[in-house]
């Protein structure tokens, strides 16, 4: 049986870690909802702050307010990283995990740039905080959509494949076709080129540094660029048909089980769907004050 993001990291049962953890982990509560929207706020903001002091006239002229905005961003990511790692169990597990990496990758920039002045250059490494915006999918706003596009992904992938090994031979078999009829006296120098001039057309990028110049070789490349049209519409159709013959499932939670840990009962469910034990009541009124 699939283990559970919150059965991994060892939800605690009671006291203050419990109450922490519900506001961090879960999104169901007002509290939960108001701090994971607040947490986005403050990650686009640190971004916006980074890429601003990116640009030389402004990080001259500001340079010193965006160091004092840095420095706060930087301390209160910390504390929230520690309250994650306090309020859990097994906090190894969360540190190890993709979330508990991200949320350090925000964090050792800053801080390896004050030890090792040498490596102030990665600091820029701290767009990677934007991948924290991630959080929003335990939002239950957005968990209904997410759920139906990833579902929607998951049931397609079969056809999706199938159509990029059909791609593949084609870019395989035309690419080969131009280094035979244009040769490397007009660019085409070996399969591989030809292989990547093909993907480039059939994409409709077209950079232009390889075009044919024989009248068969612009034969080619018209018809590739005709199949273009067709290649890009065919992943969306496919997608898109998925979504429209699923049903819809009811509206998820994030709310857990405090016995396994299981999480996603429905609002009005008495009892876990897993281990039987009796749920705490759904704080449903909550989401009326929101």
């Amino acid at each position: 049986m699939a283990v559970s993001f919150d059965e991994a990291l060892g939800k605690p049962l009671d006291g203050w870690r419990l109450r922490l953890y519900t506001v961090i982990f879960e999104a169901d509560t007002r509290a939960g909802r108001l701090f994971d929207q607040w947490l986005i706020a403050v990650i686009l903001t640190s971004v916006l702050i980074v890429v601003l002091d990116s640009v030389q006239t402004l990080g001259a002229r500001y340079g010193s307010v965006f160091g004092i905005l840095e420095w706060i961003f930087t301390i209160a990511f910390t504390l929230e990283y520690v309250a994650r790692l306090v309020c859990v169990r097994h906090p190894a597990r969360y540190a190890l995990s993709f979330y508990g990496l991200i949320d350090l990758a925000a964090l050792l920039p800053t801080y390896i740039a004050l030890l090792v002045p040498e490596v102030h250059a990665l600091i820029d490494v701290r767009v990677l905080r934007l991948l924290r915006v991630f959080r929003v999918f335990k939002l239950t706003a957005y968990m209904a959509e997410f759920q139906s596009l990833g579902a929607a992904l998951k049931a397609s992938r079969r056809k999706i494949l199938v159509f990029l090994s059909a791609v593949l031979m084609i870019v395989l078999v035309m690419g080969t076709l131009m280094y035979v009829v244009e040769g490397p006296a007009n660019g085409f120098t070996n399969i591989p080129t030809a292989v990547y001039w093909a993907i480039t057309t059939m994409t409709t990028v077209g950079f232009g540094d390889i075009t044919p110049k024989t009248d068969l070789g612009r034969l080619i490349a018209s018809v590739m660029m005709l199949l273009g049209w067709g290649t890009l519409a065919v992943p969306t159709g496919i997608v898109t048909a998925e979504m429209t013959s699923m049903r819809h499932p009811p509206a998820p939670t994030t709310r857990t089980c405090h016995e396994c840990l299981s999480e996603g009962h429905l609002p009005e469910a008495n009892y876990c769907l897993h281990c039987g034990a009796r749920l705490p009541v759904y704080q449903i009124e909550s989401r009326k004050t929101a």
